[in-house]
């Protein structure tokens, strides 16, 4: 017999949004996660916030919101208010009930800006990497490190010179001012960008364009390839290796251990700093027209070989965080900013991934 298709205005439910959840969906055990990491940073949010004065939006609530943004995609936060109106998982995923009303997206950003005081990002992904250590999903013996360009949220019309001169012509009715670029030389030293002050133009390698940039760095451990550490900084031709330089002081533990890296890190400097901390340079040799800082006591090991084999599994992290992350071209301006997103992003990559090896040792 043939339902009839008949709607009401108005019904009451008895069933709640945690259990039209599946158990085995996805985000459950995400959202564990996420709520173990979120109780350990809980006196961090008593500092951050009044005593008193009106109620703004709970940061936990606001952290989950943020990292739904980044898991589905989501390309803008008002795009992202939308969804949290109608969308039963995504309320049940932020803790909001069904009659709970949903913030302004400029609200939102505001108190989002508030967590960046209390290095919130950063916090969260060392909680997330708790978790994985008592999982016995880290090494603590062999990284790799790599860095990549991200694309600021900036023209190349607003990379002008800094004293203001340049050959801009008026705008057109209706539309923004033109600029002749024609026997003009550009650069990071005489010119910067009007709208992101931060940005740099760069390029990835010969032949490439260039474009208003930041580096983005990232360690990760070898076993399972999750992320460790990040770091924004301006792109310039060193900001690879003094990055990288910076995350290697910050590897925990006492005993000697690996760096894996790609041909850009093979330098004289670079190499000899790293043994200077007691880290073993697994650098891939760059013997392009010169001698590499690699020699035979590094090479003939067959951990050598095994880092060069593990050491592209970086690409992994840049690839998630690019695509699903919307950080092939950013939506922040600001270096503090930028790093803080690029780092939130990361520990997102970090909660997918241990996910998966979980559920992957389970089967």
């Amino acid at each position: 017999m043939r339902g009839e298709d008949t709607q009401q205005g108005a019904v009451f439910s008895y069933i709640s949004a945690e259990q039209r959840v599946p158990d085995d969906h996805p985000l459950r055990a995400v959202r564990r996660m996420t709520d173990e990491a979120l109780k350990g940073l809980s006196p961090r949010f008593a500092r951050l916030y009044a005593k008193t004065g009106r109620p703004s939006i709970p940061p936990e609530k606001l952290l989950r919101a943020l990292l739904l943004q980044i898991l589905y995609t989501i390309r803008s936060e008002r795009l992202l208010m939308e969804e949290l109106n109608y969308n039963l998982l995504f309320r049940w995923f932020v803790g909001l009930n069904m009659d709970d009303p949903i913030w302004v997206p400029t609200v939102f950003s505001k108190n989002r800006d508030r967590l960046l005081r209390g290095d919130i990002a950063e916090a969260f992904s060392r909680q997330v990497l708790e978790q994985a250590r008592q999982g016995g999903l880290l090494s603590d013996e062999h990284f790799t490190v790599d860095g990549t360009l991200l694309e600021a949220w900036a023209s190349h019309k607003s990379f002008r010179p800094k004293e203001g001169s340049g050959k801009q012509q008026p705008p057109a009715e209706g539309g923004n001012a033109t600029v002749d670029f024609h026997g003009e030389k550009r650069s990071n030293q005489s010119h910067e960008s009007v709208s992101d002050p931060d940005a740099r133009l760069a390029r990835k390698g010969k032949g490439k364009e260039a474009k208003l940039s930041y580096g983005g760095h990232v360690l990760i451990e070898n076993r399972n390839g999750l992320v460790v550490d990040t770091q924004v900084t301006v792109a310039n031709g060193t900001a690879e290796r003094d990055a990288a330089l910076l995350m290697a002081e910050q590897i925990p533990g006492v005993g000697r251990v690996t760096l894996g890296a790609d041909k850009n890190y093979d330098t004289g400097e670079f190499v000899s700093e790293l043994r200077r901390m007691k880290v073993t340079p697994h650098v891939a040799q760059n013997t392009r027209g010169r001698a590499s800082a690699i020699d035979a006591r590094t090479t003939h090991h067959a951990g050598y070989q095994i880092s060069q084999q593990k050491r592209k599994r970086v690409e992994e992290s840049f690839g998630w965080m690019k695509t699903v992350g919307l950080l092939r071209k950013l939506r922040h301006r600001g270096l503090e900013l930028v790093d803080w997103i690029f780092t939130f992003t990361a520990a997102a990559y970090n909660l997918v991934r241990i996910r998966n090896l979980v559920q992957q040792a389970a089967a």
